[in-house]
């Protein structure tokens, strides 16, 4: 059993507040819901790459696709889901296994009780997809919290104070790493969708 120091997700009682943050979308050609699959799609890939630094392909393979089908549906964007667990496991293998010193468990680290608040029991939350399911709800409950701010949400998914400032710095840290990894993405299919216009 991994043991981790990783931040607490229960629940906060918060006064300050802040406006959410609107994705604008245009209708245009393809349409909006086109280049948003093609966005989520790409980011898979990406997070599939961040996450094979941190444990073997076929697990960032399957974790990649969680992260890209479970936030299906939802306001998150893989790239969300991809930033708590690094966060919370990278420096452990991405571990489903893991449990933080005070009993956060699975690779998006829940406390058993807000495991239960959704539903889930602690033992469910060693399997990935389960786990990321929790993580999602966790992140909505921290969403509300925060009044629309996703920034905030993901912090108070951590919890307050020092620990949730060291938190988010790792957090920005990962986002870094993956936001440059989906720049050289983008620039390698527009060279080549450049050279193709020359052959």
């Amino acid at each position: 059993m991994l043991l981790l120091a990783a931040c607490e997700n229960d629940p906060l009682k918060m006064t300050e507040m802040q406006s959410t943050t609107a994705l604008a979308t245009e209708s245009s050609f393809p349409d909006s819901n086109t280049l948003l699959l093609i966005q989520r799609k790409k980011q898979q890939m990406v997070i599939e790459s961040a996450f094979a630094r941190r444990t073997t392909p076929l697990r960032a393979r399957r974790l990649a696709t969680i992260c890209y089908d479970k936030t299906d549906g939802t306001v998150f964007m893989p790239f969300d889901l991809a930033e708590i667990a690094l966060a919370e496991t990278g420096g452990h293998r991405l571990s489903g296994t893991a449990v933080s010193s005070r009993g956060a468990l699975g690779v998006w680290q829940l406390m058993p009780t807000r495991a239960r608040s959704h539903g889930y029991l602690p033992r469910d939350m060693k399997d990935d997809a389960t786990c990321a399911e929790a993580a999602v709800r966790e992140l909505y409950s921290k969403l509300e919290m925060a009044q629309g701010n996703l920034e905030r949400a993901k912090k108070y998914y951590c919890g307050q104070g020092p620990q949730a400032d060291a938190y988010m710095r790792k957090v920005r840290e990962v986002r870094r790493e993956m936001q440059t990894d989906f720049e050289r993405q983008n620039e390698k299919v527009a060279l080549a969708e450049t050279l193709s216009k020359f052959h």
